[in-house]
C-alpha cells in the first residue's frame, strides 16, 4: 500500500521552506510520496493577501512538476467549507482506497492537534509526521515547548527535518518593501510571482 504524506497549507506563496521539508519526507522517512493540499480561501475569512485558490495551486503545481514524489492537491477546492482535516481524509480514503494517508505537521500544529475536530479518531488510523519550527517570540512566551514535548503516542513520528525561519507572510511583506525574495522561491515560482505581481503594494 503506497504511504501518502499529507502537507496542509494555503502557500501563500509555497517557498523553499515548504519544498524541503517534503523533500524531506519522500528522503529520510517511510512515506512514498508528498501531497501537498492547498487549503481553499474560506469566504468569510477573506483576506487581502491571500490569493485565489487557483493561483496558490499553480503556484504548487509548478514548484512541484520536475519532482514525481511530490504532487499539488486540490481536492479540498469541492469539500464543505471550513475544511476539517477529519472530512478531507474521509474523502481521500474513499477516493484512493488503496492508497494509506498521514499527515505531516510543525510541532506548533502539533501544539494544537488536541483541538482539533475529532482528533483521536484522525491519531488512532493515521501518522503525525512530526518536524520541528523555530518558535516565534510570541510562542515563546506562552512556553509553548512543554505542551509539545508532552504529547506523545506511537503513531507521532517526530522527524529531524532541517529547521528553517522562513515564512509566507515574511515573503509577502519582503515584497511589499520591494526586497529580493528571489531565493526564497523557486525560480518558476518567482518568475510567475514577479510577472504577476503578486503581493505589490497596490497604487492609490
Amino acid at each position: 500500500m503506497k504511504k501518502i504524506g499529507l502537507y496542509f497549507g494555503t502557500f501563500n506563496p509555497i517557498h523553499v521552506g515548504h519544498l524541503i521539508i517534503s523533500n524531506y519526507m519522500t528522503g529520510y522517512t517511510n512515506l512514498d510520496e508528498v501531497w501537498l493540499v492547498v487549503s481553499p480561501l474560506n469566504p468569510l475569512k477573506k483576506k487581502e493577501s491571500l490569493l485565489e485558490d487557483y493561483h496558490r495551486l499553480n503556484l504548487v503545481r509548478i514548484a512541484v512538476e520536475k519532482n514525481s514524489k511530490l504532487k499539488a492537491s486540490d481536492d479540498e477546492f469541492n469539500l464543505p467549507k471550513p475544511s476539517y482535516t477529519i472530512n478531507t481524509l474521509t474523502y481521500l480514503k474513499e477516493k484512493y482506497p488503496s492508497y494509506e494517508f498521514n499527515l505531516i505537521m510543525g510541532e506548533d500544529n502539533l501544539r494544537s492537534f488536541k483541538k482539533w475536530k475529532n482528533h483521536e479518531k484522525i491519531l488512532q488510523s493515521h501518522n503525525l509526521y512530526v518536524y520541528p519550527r523555530v518558535l516565534t517570540e510570541q510562542e515563546k512566551k506562552e512556553d509553548i515547548t512543554e505542551t509539545i514535548i508532552t504529547i506523545k503516542h506511537h503513531n507521532i513520528v517526530r522527524c529531524e527535518a532541517p529547521v528553517m525561519k522562513i515564512s509566507s507572510s515574511f515573503i509577502r511583506k519582503a515584497i511589499v518593501e520591494n526586497k529580493d525574495v528571489r531565493y526564497l522561491l523557486t525560480p518558476e515560482v518567482f518568475k510567475y510571482v514577479d510577472e504577476m505581481g503578486f503581493y505589490k503594494k497596490k497604487k492609490k
